[in-house]
């Protein structure tokens, strides 16, 4: 097959181009490398555009090449810290209204990244029927993509899949920086000898997700029995505390968690998706634990290209 993938070398995108080549198809790349890096696809073997999607013409750039059968889409600015409102509705929106316009135009399917952002201050567990309330404009703009993709699937004879990613972790996040994951944080934190910070009292929890998981729920979004936004979670909670105490068991380390005030008025608390939805349409069901996750993670930081 053959596959045109969006944020190719980014965290997740990488993830799921390796995978798709490990599956002996061919894969093509658009990435800015805004936030992707060319060391998350070492060994990738097909195309790559260095564009910025959001301005580009996808018709006339693919024009006389075979067409792909289907679009991953996982290009986005993916930092929730990002004020700049315009900048962040542009290039995630309007790169989306690219993709989207040229799948329509030769009638192929699409996943795309939306996130658990959009549920914003909603009561855990989250669920689809639940209405956007997003907090900051990055779950906004991930809430219009829902919106765009609903009334793109209309009337459409294939299917336009969206994938509400929660806290996703794993090899690849490196590149985020700040923005990368808490286990990723925690990680470097403790690696380095300094004891793991966490607001009092480290019994806020996340649904975190192993993102060989996440790359295996866009496969399956594929064959998706019709189109829709789908959480894509581990289906549980995991609190900061047994994070911490994963990795310190991992590691072998000894150090004491240090508490410290939360000053945000604004934070929530807990999360957990309700996967029931993407399990009956999807036939996603997590593989891999939270914890089983971690230490398939750690192995990979702690012994690199084994």
């Amino acid at each position: 097959m053959r596959y045109l993938v969006t944020g190719g070398a980014g965290f997740i995108g990488s993830n799921l181009v390796l995978r798709l080549e490990k599956d002996r198809h061919d894969v093509t790349v658009i990435d800015d490398l805004s936030s992707g890096h060319f060391k998350n696809l070492i060994g990738f073997r097909g195309d790559f555009f260095a564009e910025d999607l959001s301005e580009m013409d996808l018709v006339a750039t693919f024009d006389r090449k075979p067409l792909f059968d289907a679009i991953f889409h996982q290009a986005s600015i993916t930092d929730t810290t990002v004020m700049d409102q315009r900048l962040m509705m542009r290039r995630n929106v309007e790169g989306f209204h690219r993709v989207i316009e040229y799948a329509l135009r030769y009638q192929i399917p699409v996943v795309y990244a939306s996130s658990a952002g959009v549920y914003g201050a909603n009561p855990s567990p989250q669920s689809e029927d639940q209405s956007p309330s997003p907090l900051n404009v990055y779950g906004f703009s991930k809430s219009v993509l829902d919106n765009v993709a609903r009334k793109a699937a209309t009337g459409f004879s294939r299917t336009i899949v969206g994938l509400r990613y929660f806290n996703v972790f794993g090899p690849g996040e490196q590149f985020k920086g700040a923005a990368a994951s808490m286990i990723y944080q925690l990680y470097r934190q403790m690696k380095s000898g300094k004891a793991p910070r966490v607001f009092k009292w480290g019994e806020q929890g996340r649904d975190f997700v192993y993102v060989r998981d996440v790359v295996e729920a866009n496969i399956l979004a594929l064959s998706a029995r019709h189109s829709g936004s789908f959480n894509i979670g581990s289906g549980s909670e995991t609190s900061f505390n047994v994070l911490i105490d994963t990795i310190r068991t991992a590691l072998g380390l000894d150090l004491k968690t240090e508490y410290f005030d939360n000053p945000y008025d604004f934070y929530q608390e807990h999360t957990c998706a309700s996967i029931d939805q993407a399990r009956e349409v999807l036939g996603y069901t997590p593989r891999y634990s939270v914890p089983d996750g971690i230490r398939d993670y750690l192995d990979y930081l702690e012994h690199p290209g084994r």
